[in-house]
């Protein structure tokens, strides 16, 4: 008997394992409605599957018309590893996840992923609790397919205003003015400029900020010629002093890839800055 992450494993109740497409689609509704429970309404998830013994020839997920309302105000603590009774490898031979569009932070999100080959493994536990774990792909045969997220720039921009009020807020800090603009720097990458004017009780400032964002095609963010400066001395003075911390920041590279499922792989990435916001992939 061995261990695993019980954070790499989504949960689908108790075994056996379904027996027919209808019961494993109505498991993965349960398990999605229960994970959206206080932030988003799951009643228009649709899902339907194919099973074909420990395989799943197909899987398709609709989130279209999903509305959430909030997002967690902090990441869940990492569950304990539990025991494994046993392992049963299999593959989705198609995932395909649409949404057109789910609603997040009032801002619809248009969503198309199409992925072949997806290894996974059914999860027993020694008190009959099963789930399915992500695979990595073999060398031989990896994940292929495409993905695409795209959402209207400037709604993107008025939830960012709406998100950056409340923190500054928290911070005891009066947001008055936040203009965002974005512009498209090559395939994969775009400049982004900040200004604002920000008050903490008698003291008001205009701030700029200024950065370029890449995203390699390892799937990895890195941020470049940031520039903080203020038009009040004062507060430019307190921006020199944290230049420093500023730049340690920037220079740790982002590792987008890290949050993707294991055996998901994604290459040729490219952002595009217009009226919608963009950003296209695909697996390999």
């Amino acid at each position: 008997m061995h261990t695993t992450d019980t954070a790499d494993v989504l949960p689908l109740g108790r075994t056996p394992r379904p027996a027919t497409g209808e019961e494993l689609a109505a498991r993965l509704h349960a398990t999605v409605s229960e994970s959206l429970a206080g932030l988003a309404d799951a009643s228009r998830v649709n899902v339907s599957a194919r099973l074909e013994g420990a395989d799943v020839t197909e899987l398709d997920v609709d989130l279209t018309g999903v509305v959430v309302t909030r997002v967690p105000s902090s990441a869940p603590e990492a569950p304990p590893a539990v025991a494994v009774r046993e392992r049963t490898p299999g593959v989705v031979g198609r995932l395909r996840v649409q949404a057109h569009p789910l609603t997040a932070l009032d801002v619809p999100v248009d969503v198309d992923a199409d992925l072949a080959r997806v290894p996974f493994a059914w999860v027993e536990s020694p008190d009959d609790r099963l789930g399915v774990e992500l695979l990595e792909p073999p060398a031989t045969d990896p994940v292929t397919g495409s993905v695409r997220v795209a959402a209207p720039r400037e709604q993107v921009l008025e939830a960012v205003r709406r998100v950056a009020t409340r923190v500054a807020a928290r911070q005891g800090v009066t947001l008055q003015q936040l203009d965002v603009d974005l512009v498209q720097q090559g395939p994969s990458g775009f400049a982004v400029r900040l200004d604002a004017r920000v008050r903490k009780g008698l003291l008001g400032a205009s701030v700029q900020a200024r950065a370029t964002a890449t995203i390699s095609e390892a799937l990895v963010l890195t941020l470049a010629d940031v520039d903080l400066s203020s038009g009040n001395p004062l507060v430019g003075a307190m921006l020199s002093m944290a230049r420093s911390r500023v730049d340690a920041v920037a220079a740790r590279p982002i590792d987008l890839a890290a949050q993707l499922p294991p055996g998901v792989r994604l290459q040729d990435v490219r952002v595009e800055v217009g009226e919608q916001l963009v950003l296209t992939a695909r697996a390999v």
